[in-house]
């Protein structure tokens, strides 16, 4: 009978475990709901409301100490694999108003050639038979030759609206790139569709789009419009020029700005200077190749061999024979020094802060009419107002250089966001709180009534109570690192970022690194 027992004993407790196991494994399995997915919470029925809980998750942000090669995949950013984007997701209920998106243009060819090696054989033409493909290149390729229905400012109309080399141009965007933007015009697609963030009838007003005066941009841009509206009308489009990498518009005139860009270039020779190391793998290089150090330097070898890597291609090689050097090929090994040198100089480059005031300077116009957006569409969206149809860009895409987004970064204060990887995006989204949640303020519960919240929020620029801003970096949300928001209580009983807070450092507060209280004053003080 004891033994009986002892067995029924044993069997209820095994299956007691086997439930709780299979319990856990179930809800191990439930993936993070991100924002926007409302799911009951537990011991909720599906007619008991919906979550409010903030899901802010953590950014990417630069490993303190990184493997160089890992790093340098992570740049190339070959599109073969699936990415979660954090785009279009809040807390329930509240409206998106507008998105504004700068973007590093897609994979390019090298810019510069190393010297007696052959260059690398890639075709630029585009081909939806060859890998990487998107399902919408040969949509993409059959649109663009409808491009001359377009507007196009300035000398916009005389580039290519397709890379079409078939032994690629320096420069030149490949169909990696256009892939890239492609599937990044297709994640905002899907991140912002239940938003109906354009009306179905588009107005040409609600859709701005720029670009620098290089194909690769210009291409780039195009890509990624036609992976976000798909089949778009040409006749409502007019595609804007850019003079400056900076997009600095009618405000490019700083006299202060390059001053600093030239220091911060000193800094990184210094640096460079005393890294015995890549001193002596430039000097192995340059005996490989039989070439003067100084001429391979100058040919910045990293950018062709970045190309090789990102391709899956050998490193060059030549042979003894066709050179007075010793022959052989370039290595991984070599590679990686040269790339531990930069991921060491951008190191430094935050700790000696040099860079930063040059970046607050170069990407104030920008970021002040990216603000100066975000004021009209939030005025014709205040209370009492119905905005006027079409009559506001809903959508705003600036095509660019790692040279327009690195600083971009640096002025926002994400001094520890990985530097832009081709097809790199920022992303501002501006968002409206619902009625029912616009007497939740930051401060409620410690004294703080909606009165004296307001009071503060329009000493920072303006009436803004019920609006709010994101920042989104390669798809990962950013506010809360942005100097702007970084001291904001995101677990307040409203878990966004107040407009006021990036209006008023657009306008004022972004001048405190450099002892200024604006950008006129900041850029012309010294020089009287």
């Amino acid at each position: 009978m004891l033994a009986r027992n002892l067995f029924i004993l044993l069997v209820v407790v095994g299956a007691v475990l086997a439930i709780v196991s299979l319990s856990l494994q179930f809800f191990h399995l439930i993936p993070t709901t991100p924002m926007g997915e409302e799911r009951p919470h537990q011991g909720q029925g599906q007619g008991q409301g919906k979550s409010r809980k903030r899901v802010i998750p953590v950014p990417h942000t630069e490993d303190p100490d990184p493997d160089p090669i890992t790093e340098a995949y992570g740049y190339c950013n070959t599109p073969n694999r699936s990415e979660q984007s954090w785009e279009g997701h809040s807390p329930v209920d509240y409206k998106l108003l507008s998105v504004q998106v700068m973007i590093r243009h897609g994979d390019r060819y090298p810019l510069y050639a190393i010297p007696k090696t052959k260059r690398p054989a890639i075709d630029c033409t585009l081909s939806p038979k060859r890998k990487p493909s998107h399902p919408q290149l040969n949509s993409f390729i059959g649109h663009m030759a409808q491009g001359g229905r377009g507007r196009w400012e300035g000398t916009l109309s005389s580039l290519p609206r397709l890379p079409n080399h078939s032994a690629c141009e320096m420069g030149e965007l490949t169909q990696t790139g256009v892939v890239q933007h492609l599937r990044n015009g297709q994640l905002l697609r899907l991140a912002y569709k239940r938003h109906k963030l354009l009306l179905p009838n588009l107005s040409t007003k609600q859709v701005w789009v720029e670009t620098t005066g290089r194909s690769r941009t210009l291409q780039s841009g195009m890509a990624l419009l036609y992976g976000f509206l798909p089949d778009f009308d040409w006749s409502l489009l007019t595609v804007h020029h850019q003079w400056s990498t900076l997009f600095c518009g009618s405000a490019c005139d700083c006299p202060a700005r390059n001053p600093y860009l030239e220091e911060e270039q000193r800094r990184q020779y210094r640096l460079r200077a005393a890294d015995t190391e890549l001193e002596r793998t430039y000097a192995d290089m340059a005996r490989t190749l039989g070439l003067p150090p100084r001429q391979l330097r100058a040919a910045n070898p990293i950018d062709s061999l970045l190309c090789h890597l990102c391709h899956g291609l050998s490193f060059p090689c030549v042979s003894a024979g066709s050179a007075l050097g010793s022959g052989g090929c370039l290595t991984l090994a070599q590679f990686a020094v040269i790339r531990r040198q930069q991921l060491e100089d951008e190191v430094d480059r935050r700790r000696v802060g040099l860079y930063r005031r040059y970046a607050v300077l170069a990407t104030h116009p920008y970021l002040n009419r990216t603000a100066n957006r975000m004021e009209r569409v939030a005025k014709a969206y205040a209370r009492g107002r119905k905005p006027r149809a079409g009559g506001e860009e809903a959508f705003t895409l600036s095509s660019a250089h790692d040279v327009t987004v690195a600083p971009l970064l640096s002025a926002l204060g994400l001094e520890d966001a990985l530097f832009p990887r081709f097809a790199a995006r920022v992303v501002f989204e501006l968002w409206k709180s619902p009625p029912a949640t616009q007497g939740q303020y930051k401060g409620q519960g410690q004294g703080q009534n909606k009165a004296a919240w307001l009071k503060g929020e329009r000493s920072k620029g303006g009436n803004w109570g019920d609006m709010f801003v994101r920042v989104l970096y390669n798809g990962e949300d950013v506010t809360f690192h942005t100097t702007f928001c970084r001291s904001h209580d995101r677990n307040a009983a409203q878990p966004l970022c107040p407009l006021g807070n990036f209006l008023s450092f657009v306008k004022k507060d972004m001048f405190n690194v450099l002892n200024a209280t604006s950008y006129h004053n900041a850029c012309y003080r010294q020089t009287g």
